[in-house]
């Protein structure tokens, strides 16, 4: 892994605060926060309900973006703005995954019909620093 990987796994890795932008059917961008974290293969999760709007518009469309990696002026350092495309999936091992007490207001459980998972692929990841207003790129390869 490279200097790059290792600051863009470092960020992605922990739960937090995401702005996920989707395109309606319309054509038009629709954002709005999420909680998500990241793992190994940099892939988001994002948790979500079957028939949420976003589920819908992921459906038609893949293509997102995402900014991460920042929680307040003041104290961020660096943060992503990444390109990746995304599927919605009801499977077990994801869901099962996922899965923490803090859905139980949202979800019956695991095995709930409307809970399901938004797993996010990036083919672009630009890592920026509040210093250096020329980001380091990753790129699928």
């Amino acid at each position: 892994m490279d200097d790059i990987e290792e600051k863009i796994l470092k960020a992605v890795k922990p739960p937090q605060l995401m702005a996920l932008a989707t395109v309606t059917k319309e054509g038009k961008p629709w954002v709005r926060y999420v909680m998500g974290f990241g793992s190994e293969d940099f892939t988001l999760r994002v948790v979500t309900g079957l028939q949420s709007r976003k589920a819908a518009q992921i459906e038609r469309n893949p293509e997102v973006h995402v900014i991460c990696g920042a929680s307040a002026l003041e104290s961020t350092d660096h943060y992503l703005q990444i390109c990746a495309r995304a599927e919605v999936t009801t499977a077990k091992k994801e869901r099962d995954f996922c899965w923490n007490d803090n859905l139980k207001a949202y979800f019956s459980g695991p095995d709930d019909i409307n809970y399901s998972i938004i797993l996010i692929k990036p083919y672009r990841i630009e890592y920026w620093t509040m210093t250096d207003m020329t980001p380091q790129i990753w790129e699928a390869g």
